[in-house]
């Protein structure tokens, strides 16, 4: 069953965090992920206003996206993102 990572950025650091978004699309693409949501604009219907970056990716399934979280090139790529932005990761599964 596919599952969804969903990660909440409060990018703080652009320069930086920049060079953090030129190498996950390929860690990301290796683990069979692709992007759903990469940014973009938000629209806040109910609660708090969401101001922190948003992102969503799609992979197979969960033990995919935690082999993609835990893997050697993206704890690499956590270390260029390190002093740029605070994060939140979260993975779900997806319905059938």
């Amino acid at each position: 069953m596919a599952a969804y990572m969903i990660a909440r950025v409060n990018v703080t650091d652009w320069d930086k965090y920049n060079e953090y978004i030129k190498v996950t699309p390929d860690i990301i693409a290796k683990y069979g992920g692709r992007f759903i949501v990469r940014g973009g604009e938000t629209v806040t219907f109910e609660g708090p206003e969401e101001k922190w970056r948003m992102v969503v990716v799609a992979f197979p399934d969960l033990a995919r996206a935690e082999e993609f979280y835990h893997s050697p090139e993206y704890t690499a790529a956590k270390e260029i993102r390190a002093g740029a932005a605070e994060a939140q990761f979260v993975a779900v599964s997806g319905v059938e």
